[in-house]
């Protein structure tokens, strides 16, 4: 039998394909150490099919997943064996759906509210607000989105719902995402900061937008949604969440007793700032007011040389949702940001650990055809403490020492 002659550049592409395949079946099986990007990546892939955002070099990536409602699961500063910064419950995948809540993480995932209150989204009309009745809408827990298009920089997703509120208003609505990890410079200038070269980091932002994509308008009387971005972290012990906050203005700095009074050695103020300890040990829930808030929150881990950063949409002088599990509050006289550090039920059970940093917008009073969007951004830097320091100077307006002095952590 005659051999067929293969010309030498078919040849060559052959063996650069088989090199790239190669290379990417190696990467999927290489068996990563837990709490690295590479491992939470490899768990994600099983899953979903996972789309994945890279800076040029490839130091920063981050996980996106249509199938579990557009989240942005983790992200890394350091490739494929740095650390996942993003908190992924594995325990939630492949178990029948939880008809309250199907916490599978995330560190980055867009939510509705109100979640109680006149205007709630979690409870039907007429029952009472307690757990049992709690149901979180499926289009932001349990179903897949489309995924509209995506390179290796930007991914564009969306989701249709329809949803009825606790006052009986029939809301229909259309979700959009955009998601992009940010280049150093992109970093810098967003920030106002110089990135030292001792320093990696990780950054993307997401532009949320709403339509109101029904035929009735959306007033303080029907009730109207809003956009809420959650971002879920790993804590450690020596975590501590830090929030600016505006100082010249009226009432109290923050709402502490979502579930139960905060401990008071687990928060404090100084000067504009409030520190909150976010070590998965405690359960609580903090917000500031619209007229206090600032458009930048974050956290430092002394002990993992890590810090973070989220800058989001504010409107000082907007009105808010009030979350609340309660019916008979002022549906417009909730917090514009909040922060909950996750830790033991009265039984014992926790679902994390983990600590979140949120950002919400202002009602979304929407006529049909109307859209509104809310921009979340999400920094991390991990590296030498000198050059983090003067990060967290800029921009969170307090120096590291101090952070980790106040619970002498």
């Amino acid at each position: 039998m005659k051999l067929l002659k293969i010309p030498s550049i078919i040849l060559a592409g052959m063996m650069i394909v088989s090199c790239q395949s190669n290379t990417k079946n190696q990467e999927s099986t290489k068996a990563y150490e837990k709490g690295t990007f590479g491992y939470d990546l490899n768990f994600l892939k099983e899953n979903d099919s996972i789309v994945v955002l890279k800076n040029d070099d490839g130091s920063a990536q981050l996980a996106l997943s249509p199938k579990y409602q557009a989240k942005v699961f983790t992200s890394t500063a350091e490739g494929l064996d740095g650390k996942s910064f993003g908190w992924v419950n594995y325990k939630a995948f492949g178990k029948p759906l939880d008809p309250h809540m199907n916490a599978y993480g995330g560190e980055d995932r867009l939510w509705l509210g109100p979640e109680g209150g006149k205007f709630s989204l979690y409870f039907k009309p007429g029952d009472s607000m307690i757990f049992k009745n709690w149901r979180t809408p499926a289009g932001i827990d349990s179903e897949s989105w489309i995924l509209v298009k995506s390179d290796t920089k930007k991914a564009s997703l969306n989701k249709e719902m329809e949803l009825q509120n606790y006052a009986g208003t029939n809301l229909k609505i259309k979700l959009d995402r955009d998601v992009e990890i940010l280049e150093k410079d992109n970093i810098e200038k967003a920030l106002n900061i110089t990135l030292d070269a001792k320093v990696g980091s990780v950054a993307f932002k997401t532009i949320n937008t709403i339509t109101n994509n029904g035929t009735n308008e959306w007033t303080e009387k029907t009730g109207a949604p809003c956009i809420w971005s959650l971002d879920m972290f790993s804590p450690s012990p020596k975590t501590v969440i830090v929030i600016p906050y505006i100082e010249n203005a009226p009432g109290k700095v923050a709402t502490t007793n979502y579930f139960g009074e905060i401990a008071k050695d687990r928060i404090s103020y100084k000067n504009g700032i409030l520190l909150f300890k976010a070590d998965g040990k405690s359960r609580g829930k903090l917000g500031i007011p619209p007229v206090r808030v600032k458009n930048v929150a974050g956290s430092y881990a002394a002990d993992q040389n890590l810090l973070t950063i989220t800058m989001f949409d504010v409107d000082n002088k907007a009105k808010y949702l009030n979350q609340e599990w309660t019916p008979d509050k002022d549906p417009f006289s909730g917090d514009g940001m909040n922060a909950y550090n996750d830790g033991p039920l009265e039984d014992g059970s926790q679902m994390g650990p983990f600590y979140e940093l949120e950002s919400v917008s202002p009602p979304t009073f929407l006529k049909p055809g109307e859209k509104h969007t809310h921009m979340h951004s999400v920094f991390h830097f991990i590296g030498e403490k000198a050059a983090l320091n003067e990060i967290a100077k800029k921009v969170l307006g307090i120096s590291l020492d101090e952070i980790e002095g106040t619970f002498k952590l």
